[in-house]
């Protein structure tokens, strides 16, 4: 492979919080794969619920969903079939579907019976160079690429992941339309992004729900355009709903939480008849206490659940970190070398005094 080196450095996990540096062959490509040189690798909440075991994703395996970088070699029918070729930036989804199955076929390709997704894919499965947690990664025949402007930093570009998941979640998902009220519980970085998100499509009103600790995240929600924040600890969140709204309740509501399940009853009350609740935060498989489901059959509300991001909600979040409208970089706090990933994580899940992480990416050494 001449070119590239014959290994690359990634971070490994091989238990439950315990990450390894390795040095991992670089694999031998065909007509339809690539290799990707990984500038940047987002962090998210998954990244700490697979280091905490919580995801039961196989060992030994490189995690890291959220990666960006620049193509280093690629086969010709690769090249032609996603329009990239070496040297050009792009954005790699999660999510490899087979293309064959009933929801692929269908068009949910992100709902395959047999998808496969790039951190979970352990190392012990050939060729071994899966997840983003590496200077460099195979891409898969069946990957989705986005090609993304060199102009971007590489802390911007990698934006798209969470990015995506606002417009898909928020907008997509329930529709939201102009003048819509939307509420979003949870100011993390996809909270943000559901608020920059139903803000670009014109949204009425906007409220975001967080936590005492989320004071920066709540003061960059309204500079990203939200109306009204909530601290939830310190105001009845519903009540505040029903104050705002006049009563009528949101058009939409979004739970991008983490762990808690609270938000999910409250959405059902925050939300008016007729209206549409997207739960996207995962809550460990944890019941939900005094969920009373004939709010959801007298109001008729549409409830959906809401998994990964689809192609049209990445495209147009590249489109608008392109185009420099918003100021995304408020939203992106910390950079971490890729050796201080279990930091990175750690700092993420607030485990590091003094230290707040919004959106946060490892980068690999050159």
């Amino acid at each position: 492979m001449t070119g590239l080196p014959a290994t690359s450095f990634a971070m490994v996990q091989t238990g439950i919080r315990t990450l390894e540096p390795r040095d991992l062959p670089i694999p031998e490509i065909d007509d339809d794969s690539a290799i990707l040189q990984l500038e940047a690798c987002g962090i998210c909440g998954s990244d700490y619920e697979q280091f905490e075991g919580q995801l039961r994703t196989p060992m030994p395996v490189i995690p890291g969903h959220e990666p960006l970088g620049v193509i280093a070699r690629i086969g010709d029918r690769a090249a032609q079939r996603w329009g990239v070729d070496v040297g050009d930036r792009v954005a790699v989804e999660t999510m490899i579907s087979c293309r064959h199955c009933a929801p692929c076929v269908s068009g949910s390709y992100h709902l395959c019976d047999h998808r496969m997704i790039y951190s979970y894919i352990p190392v012990t499965q050939s060729p071994g160079l899966w997840g983003g947690y590496s200077q460099y990664m195979y891409l898969h025949p069946n990957s989705m690429v986005h090609r993304v402007s060199k102009r971007l930093t590489p802390q911007m570009g990698v934006i798209f992941n969470p990015l995506g998941a606002g417009f898909r979640w928020a907008v997509e998902m329930p529709g939201t339309q102009p003048g819509d009220t939307v509420v979003i519980l949870g100011p993390g970085q996809r909270g943000l992004a559901s608020v920059v998100a139903c803000r670009e499509v014109g949204a009425g009103t906007i409220i975001v729900t967080g936590l005492e600790a989320d004071e920066r995240k709540l003061e960059l929600a309204r500079t990203f355009g939200a109306d009204h924040t909530i601290d939830v600890q310190n105001e009845e969140a519903v009540q505040r709903v029903k104050e705002i709204t006049a009563g009528r309740g949101a058009d939409v509501v979004v739970d991008v939480s983490s762990y808690a399940t609270k938000p999910v009853t409250d959405a059902l009350s925050m939300v008016r008849p007729g209206g549409t609740v997207v739960l996207a935060g995962v809550k460990g498989f944890k019941a939900v206490d005094n969920f009373v489901s004939d709010l959801v059959v007298m109001k008729e509300i549409n409830v959906r659940g809401a998994i990964g991001v689809t192609s049209t909600g990445y495209r147009s979040a590249i489109r608008l970190i392109e185009s420099g409208r918003v100021p995304l970089e408020l939203m992106h706090t910390h950079d971490f070398a890729l050796a201080d990933a279990e930091l990175a994580i750690r700092t993420l899940a607030r485990e590091i005094p003094d230290q707040e992480s919004i959106h946060s990416c490892l980068i690999p050494p050159g």
